[in-house]
């Protein structure tokens, strides 16, 4: 079971890294960082480095994973999966108050892990169509065997 759980959750890292990932150019030409390793194990490092991560892809993908430590904006999240809704009802279902729900959708949408709609003077949230943001709910669903307990109402 936990060998099932680590194993979604590496798919879901090597998704991640692959969704961030970007080139950096300065003056034309691609940057590419040098990595020399005092070392030589035996266990192709070379080829291990080329595909290390930047500090800025994890510091991004580590951001998610913050918003994910918290286990409100965990459920917050869960129920956005499934359904669209307003923060009064987001705030009853988590039996919260609507401005401590705000903090929550804000940091959630500031990660890109939700998005949000005006309808008058009612602002709708749910999860984002992002490749990210479906990887984290299976990720959920899987670590907690919990099932969606419909599909996503739009």
């Amino acid at each position: 079971m936990i060998d099932k759980q680590l194993n979604v959750c590496l798919n879901v890292l090597v998704s991640i890294k692959r969704l961030f990932n970007c080139s950096y150019e300065k003056e034309g030409g691609t940057i590419m960082e040098m990595h020399v390793l005092p070392h030589d194990h035996g266990q192709n490092e070379g080829k291990i480095l080329e595909k290390l991560p930047t500090v800025e892809e994890c510091r991004m993908v580590a951001e998610i994973f913050k918003q994910l430590s918290d286990g409100t904006r965990l459920r917050i999240l869960w129920f956005l999966c499934h359904c669209e809704e307003c923060v009064s009802n987001i705030a009853a279902a988590m039996e919260m108050s609507n401005p401590a729900i705000s903090h929550h959708l804000k940091t959630l949408k500031n990660t890109g892990l939700i998005v949000s709609r005006r309808d008058g003077k009612e602002i709708y949230y749910m999860l984002a169509d992002t490749q990210v943001a479906e990887h984290i709910h299976r990720i959920c669903e899987e670590i907690f065997q919990i099932t969606c307990p419909l599909e996503r109402v739009l």
